[in-house]
């Protein structure tokens, strides 16, 4: 069974390690946790049903280490500053830096968000999860999926248009 599931998480390591992101905003964390979740998969791989989503699955998993994360380092604070990274690729000119400008500012506007609100935003806008699995995955009903879903948009509109 490790094996069955193995091909499938190499796969879906680049959007696990953009949900990590999203929630820890260190990339050493987030490579921890993508780590730590890809463990706890492989060391019980009955425990995922054959026929349903893995990627929920695993994001249900990386999302409970981060939680378990939470618990163990309460006292810690963490912060990744987005203006840190300064590799951009693409030609020099007035577009990559519009480009990173415009980045910037969403990237502000999400990380403004409430820690509930911004999950949302990822399973389902970033990950195209639907509203259920993202209710699963996150133990909430789907109806919460929803509103936090709109508050985030509807926040990050008015942040953005503000700008």
């Amino acid at each position: 069974m490790p094996t069955a599931i193995g091909q499938e998480l190499v796969a879906l390591l680049p959007r696990l390690r953009r949900f990590a992101l999203v929630l820890c905003r260190s990339p050493s964390l987030a490579d921890d946790l993508v780590q730590g979740a890809c463990e706890r998969a492989l060391a019980n791989p009955d425990s995922w049903t054959p026929g349903t989503r893995f990627d929920a699955w695993m994001f249900r998993i990386l999302r409970n280490h981060w939680i378990d994360h939470l618990r163990r380092t309460k006292a810690e604070g963490m912060a990744e500053d987005i203006t840190t990274h300064t590799q951009l690729i693409g030609d020099p000119g007035e577009g990559p830096i519009l480009s990173r400008l415009v980045l910037s500012e969403v990237q502000r506007a999400i990380d403004s968000l409430p820690l509930d609100q911004r999950e949302v935003l990822v399973l389902v806008c970033g990950e195209d999860l639907t509203y259920r699995e993202a209710a699963d995955i996150l133990h909430v009903p789907i109806g919460t999926v929803m509103s936090r879903l709109a508050r985030a948009r509807r926040r990050l509109v008015e942040l953005t248009a503000a700008a």
